[in-house]
């Protein structure tokens, strides 16, 4: 190493260690103050999430709620008495009662049509194409051992290309990631077909970017990142401080679908939405035995999340779970069709007068007499929080739930007649009973 690089590798620690020791938390919300390339990735960011938010988002939810008609229009009566809460045998025929799962699940050659997945998604992250257009990756190597020169083959050194890519795996495996996995626009980390467990190590970071698909993982057992030099795209490396701990963090992004993902046991969120990130679906997933369940909003004093649209549908919220499902502030989520079955202390909550659209859930509220509301408003007096516009339709209310309304009616461009409504809770059942990771074999149906 020549004197001038041994200057700039030791400038590089003592900028880390100062941030570290004197800017704490503030650096770790706000790195793209003080990091050129950042500075880049976040501007990019803000202007693609303006781009992707919906002026008129209850034409999204119209939709969303329209195709749910149709799914479970297709599947008839004649099937009703096959659905139960108990998972597909091998042997059973492939029955997909919720819109995204149709448009894939039962397709025998799903491994040979792979990409025909960026195109099931609903509601505000719909649009969202992965690696759709780019060429396949294929992970081959579960280590993630060097931070700065990512071994290719492994996920690491995947999600930072720049173009993109479509990310499979060769084999089952358990990646602990070292730190804090930074995934780059336009990918899709796909692992039907295999095993894949993020666990015992660090979070998946998804940072001022846009269009990511990540489908069918195991998460969990996420513990805070220690930070450090870490690579983030082929050319560029730079000091990251210590992550939270989510399993997956979605700050300053857009155009996000997670789908079929099972979530346990992390050191923070399970999924955290913040600081402008928009358009984002997340689906047919399972969590359970966690306290914070997911954030969208990090601060009541960043009105940047006034743009936040977010649809959370087809999730299970099962044992252990205690809070924040989701837990909201300043921006729009679409609560549809979800299968709460436990909670400790409340199911949706928020505040700085969030908007909240509960459709065709199911609550079962736990036996404390003292925890049967579905809804928990947090800093704000009734006078306040009344004008707040959260709303519960078709939603099955069980063991004593209740959800506290406020506000008036949504208003859109859609007359009465135009909107179609969510299935009611009743259907829930059907709608989630595939949620969670998914064990697809090549060659058959999901």
């Amino acid at each position: 190493m020549d004197q001038c690089s041994c200057l700039q590798s030791r400038l590089r620690i003592f900028v880390f260690l100062f941030s570290i020791l004197f800017l704490g938390p503030s650096v770790n919300s706000h790195i793209a103050d003080f990091d050129e390339h950042w500075q880049k990735r976040a501007e990019a960011a803000r202007a693609k999430s303006h781009e992707s938010y919906n002026p008129d988002p209850l034409s999204a939810t119209n939709e969303f709620n329209q195709a749910v008609h149709k799914a479970l229009d297709r599947t008839g009566n004649s099937t009703r008495r096959e659905l139960g809460t108990r998972k597909r045998r091998w042997y059973e025929p492939c029955v997909a009662t919720n819109p995204i799962d149709r448009c894939w699940r039962c397709r025998s050659d799903w491994a040979h049509h792979r990409k025909r997945l960026a195109g099931c998604s609903k509601g505000f992250g719909r649009n969202a194409l992965g690696g759709a257009r780019g060429r396949f990756y294929v992970v081959t190597d579960g280590s993630d051992n060097d931070m700065v020169n990512p071994k290719p083959g492994t996920l690491r050194h995947a999600v930072i290309q720049v173009e993109p890519l479509w990310i499979v795996f060769a084999r089952d495996m358990v990646i602990r990631l070292s730190e804090e996995l930074i995934v780059n626009s336009y990918k899709t980390i796909d692992a039907r077909g295999a095993n894949v467990h993020i666990a015992y190590g660090a979070q998946i970071t998804i940072q001022f970017v846009h269009n990511v698909i990540i489908h069918n993982l195991h998460i969990h057992h996420i513990r805070a990142g220690n930070g450090g030099m870490i690579r983030d795209t082929p050319n560029h490396y730079g000091i990251r401080t210590r992550s939270d701990g989510d399993g997956i963090s979605i700050y300053g992004s857009s155009n996000i679908w997670i789908d079929h993902v099972s979530m346990s046991n992390c050191a923070d969120g399970l999924i955290d939405a913040i600081m402008g990130s928009t358009a984002i679906t997340i689906s047919n997933c399972h969590m359970t035995n966690h306290n914070d369940v997911m954030l969208f909003g990090a601060s009541d004093s960043y009105s940047g999340d006034e743009k936040m649209q977010v649809t959370v549908a087809f999730n299970h919220f099962g044992r252990g779970l205690v809070q924040r499902m989701p837990r909201c502030r300043w921006g729009l989520v679409h609560v549809v069709n979800n299968d709460y079955t436990h909670w400790l202390m409340y199911a949706v909550g928020g505040s700085k007068h969030p908007t909240i659209l509960s459709h065709g859930n199911r609550y079962i509220a736990p036996p404390d007499v003292n925890a049967k509301e579905v809804t928990k408003r947090d800093y704000a007096v009734e006078a306040e929080w009344s004008k707040w516009t959260w709303r519960s339709e078709g939603d099955l209310m069980m063991n004593g739930a209740f959800f506290v309304q406020s506000g008036g009616p949504f208003i859109s461009k859609y007359t009465r007649n135009q909107l179609i409504r969510a299935k009611p809770g009743t259907y829930v059942t059907r709608l989630t009973r595939y949620a969670g990771s998914l064990n697809c074999k090549a060659g058959m149906p999901c």
